[in-house]
């Protein structure tokens, strides 16, 4: 009998330590996911770059530069209150709480609940997009390669 229940507990502590393994796995995928979700959504949908990265005179944005800010290249047509002439850095989102920024891109508010300047529009995420996006840009050096 000493030897069926040692193979059981064997059996048991292999079986938890496996649980435990997968179970750590599934986490460390989900972020993966989660930040190349943002990175889609901030490259291929919202096309931040065009704004809040530096480009050369062809229009390219500079190699190790991409989302860390820069000067606007065009200006509004009528005057604008509040027009922004250069976009902010935003690669690791320096200075914003998660949920701050979940809001923002929600709500198209900041943390202090103004709008942002224009021409940065007042995007009406849904949570889980917001969260996404947020997971990437934070994922980010504020500072260039």
């Amino acid at each position: 009998m000493g030897s069926i229940k040692r193979l059981v507990l064997l059996g048991l502590a292999l079986f938890l330590f496996a649980t435990v393994q997968f179970s750590q796995t599934q986490t460390k995928a989900a972020p993966a996911s989660k930040i190349a979700r943002g990175k889609y959504l901030v490259h291929a949908v919202a096309h931040c770059g065009k704004c809040h990265s530096e480009h050369d005179k062809k229009g390219e944005p500079l190699a190790g530069k991409e989302l860390r800010g820069g000067a606007l290249e065009f200006k509004p047509i009528a005057p604008t209150p509040k027009w922004a002439d250069k976009a902010p850095n935003i690669a690791g989102l320096r200075g914003w709480e998660d949920a701050d920024a979940i809001k923002f891109f929600m709500t198209g508010l900041a943390y202090n609940d103004l709008p942002a300047r224009p021409p940065m529009p007042e995007y009406k995420m849904n949570k889980e997009d917001a969260e996404a996006v947020v997971a990437y840009l934070k994922s980010l050096s504020p500072t260039a390669k």
